[in-house]
């Protein structure tokens, strides 16, 4: 072989080997052995020193499947982290051993980056039956599978959540985050799967994704401020929910919310504002829900101010969340239900600048042809209204303009 080439293809070699292994990507399997056993260890180092690093850095989880017990990724972080999954991270199926309320939880990070189209799979199926936190507030914990608390300016993209024990995403105390391109999977009987809730959070978007679970799809609650949720197709679940509001007391304001350009297919709801009776003082004002598609959905449009499961409140009391500017505009689709638009209001606070503008809903079933109720309310209707306009609301129907 000629001296130099072969100079030269050592010295290639040796340049892609550095590529290769270029410094700030963690790949977990070079901490620990991979397969069937636990990398949460492998994990946590890869992120220790992910974190610890200067310039930008990953954490890498390779294609294949890995088991993980809970995981609690810890900031602050010195520069942007991007945690890739490739492969599928799953959870043990006994929920008796998480000791914490996440499986996998990101606290006090700001830039952080979770993608790589991977799959976090909880193996919730066990924990269904035994979940009676729907029925009553004194119940067993379940893990949520994603938390997120104290997380600024980060990106959640291109990834799955599939059967959680509990909720899939949860995300409080944070700002400005975007989930985009989100795949979450569970059946329609899994209790209490919420598929991404939102609570005393600023600016976050839900974009582009696809939710099927067994509770809300998309839920917020108190204190969510400038919220977007867009192109989010929904079923199975329970829809899309602000609330339920005003179940505990020092509760924070609900403000700005936009959903827009979402399909709802085969839910319990559509879109909904939901609070509790005998609730303390509260705000929920400035949400709009626009260009909804629905196709046999139970509730296509609810506002309901005596939301009570199971009996669980106290019944008689008004709900004291005081609910403006709201609006519903260009709702179309099936209605599961006769009863398709539902506006009850508080007795003793009741909505105020409520618009519900170009509605046009079918119900094609036995049960009596389809309606509109309201209650404490005096909604403006503009434009097309199918169902027709309450028979008790004071404000005519209006051209559209």
């Amino acid at each position: 072989m000629n001296r130099n080439l072969g100079i030269v293809s050592i010295s290639f070699l040796i340049l892609s080997c550095i590529v290769e292994a270029r410094p700030g990507a963690f790949d977990i399997t070079s901490f620990s052995t991979a397969g069937g056993n636990d990398v949460s260890q492998a994990l946590l180092e890869a992120w220790k020193q992910a974190c610890a690093a200067p310039e930008p850095s990953s954490v890498v989880i390779p294609a294949g499947t890995f088991l993980a017990s809970a995981v609690k990724f810890e900031g602050p972080c010195k520069a942007p982290i991007d945690l890739q999954i490739k492969g599928t991270l799953k959870a043990p199926e006994d929920h008796t051993l998480f000791k914490d309320d996440g499986w996998l939880t990101f606290h006090n990070v700001d830039r952080l980056t979770l993608s790589g189209g991977g799959i976090f799979d909880a193996t919730g199926a066990k924990t269904w039956s035994l979940n009676e936190c729907h029925k009553t507030i004194s119940c067993d914990s379940f893990p949520i599978s994603l938390f997120f608390n104290l997380v600024t300016n980060s990106v959640i993209q291109d990834i799955t959540s599939k059967d959680s024990k509990f909720f899939h995403v949860n995300i409080i105390g944070s700002r400005n985050v975007t989930f985009q391109n989100i795949t979450i999977s569970a059946p329609g009987d899994s209790k209490n799967t919420d598929g991404i809730h939102i609570g005393r959070s600023t600016e976050i978007n839900v974009l582009d994704s696809t939710i099927a679970t067994g509770d809300d799809c998309v839920s917020l609650g108190d204190g969510s401020k400038q919220v977007k949720i867009e192109k989010v197709t929904c079923g199975p679940g329970h829809g899309i929910s602000i609330g339920s509001l005003g179940k505990y007391p020092n509760e924070e304001p609900v403000e700005g919310v936009f959903v827009k350009n979402c399909t709802l297919i085969d839910t319990t709801n559509g879109v909904r504002i939901k609070t509790w009776p005998g609730s303390p003082d509260g705000v929920a004002t400035d949400m709009h829900f626009e260009d909804i598609i629905v196709q046999n959905v139970q509730n296509p449009i609810l506002i309901d101010q005596e939301y009570c499961p199971w009996n669980n409140c106290k019944q008689g009391q008004p709900s004291k969340i005081k609910i403006s500017k709201v609006s519903f505009n260009n709702i179309k689709g099936t209605s599961a239900l006769p009863l398709a638009v539902v506006l009850v209001c508080s007795t003793s606070i009741p909505c105020d600048g409520v618009e519900v503008g170009n509605v046009d809903l079918t119900y094609s079933g036995p049960q009596g042809p389809i309606a509109t109720k309201c209650s404490n309310i005096k909604p403006i209707f503009t434009g097309t209204q199918n169902p027709p306009i309450c028979t008790n609301s004071t404000q005519p129907t209006t051209p559209a303009p």
